[in-house]
């Protein structure tokens, strides 16, 4: 992601003499980088989880959309364990999630985890902001009509977790949220890397102003970063943690990177979830 970002701001250096329509798809496929592709060896984690579909009418598009999902349950309770919704960041299909999907089933969650639209078997074409907010509420309708008495909470990870705030902050039914490797605002990355003095800020569409939300959720939130990260910095996190106004957390793991944050600090996710949402 670090890399397509920089790429981001020298374009975005030269947007002036774009078309804001051309500005905006390109914006979209540099954030996104929607791809059918999962990571390394990662989809090898995603045999045996059950292949799901999530089918709506987009009111962005006017279009009919359909989501690719992978369902894990619970290895204990699976007809009475909390569910999870996973949204997964950039660049990588549903499958590349597929090792951090079976450490929250690990902690005690049914997961389901969706491909936005442009990722993996979902709906093809080019993602946007409110396309993806608009795939995560309705895998979390899905959710709701399909397991109707059973608690439900939001995860999100890298841009997932501004996906995930942003459904946070406009529904009443999750017992908590949890975001790791996540950020204030796509304004705010752009700024903290090399080119960020140049002032390409009012240029950015997709902006995932999460800084701007994340007080009105209404459960308690878990807020998870790698000390180690070099694509988001941990302050990022911090400072998105310090705008939430209800009961909160923020765990810094010692030596996580964007990637392996949630299999370094697995003790400390158990001890999070233990102590914010009286999780097992």
């Amino acid at each position: 992601m670090k890399s397509r970002l920089v790429l981001t701001l020298a374009a975005l250096a030269a947007a002036l003499t774009m078309g804001c329509t051309t500005l905006d798809e390109r914006q979209r496929a540099w954030i996104f980088q929607p791809s059918d592709r999962s990571w390394g060896a990662s989809s090898q984690h995603a045999e045996g989880m059950e292949h799901v579909w999530v089918e709506f009418g987009s009111r962005v598009t006017g279009q009919p959309i359909r989501l690719h999902g992978l369902w894990l349950p619970a290895a204990e309770r699976p007809d009475t364990a909390p569910v999870l919704l996973y949204l997964h960041g950039a660049r990588w299909n549903v499958e590349g999630s597929a090792p951090r999907i079976q450490r929250m089933q690990e902690h005690g969650f049914s997961v389901l985890a969706i491909d936005y639209r442009g990722f993996g078997k979902s709906t093809p074409g080019l993602p946007s902001e409110e396309m993806a907010y608009e795939d995560a509420r309705a895998a979390w309708d899905w959710l709701a009509a399909k397991y109707p008495n059973r608690p439900r909470y939001i995860f999100g990870h890298s841009l997932g977790g501004a996906i995930a705030i942003d459904l946070a902050s406009r529904v009443d039914d999750e017992q908590g949220t949890i975001v790791e490797g996540t950020f204030t605002s796509i304004p705010d990355v752009a700024a903290s890397m090399k080119w960020g003095w140049l002032p390409i800020g009012p240029l950015i569409t997709q902006r995932f102003e999460s800084v701007r939300k994340v007080d009105k959720i209404g459960s308690p939130l878990l807020v998870v970063h790698g000390s180690n990260d070099s694509l988001i910095a941990s302050e990022l996190g911090r400072k998105l943690y310090e705008a939430a106004t209800g009961k909160k957390k923020f765990v810094l793991v010692e030596g996580g990177s964007h990637f392996s944050t949630m299999s370094v600090g697995r003790e400390k996710y158990r001890e999070a979830l233990r102590e914010l949402f009286s999780f097992r």
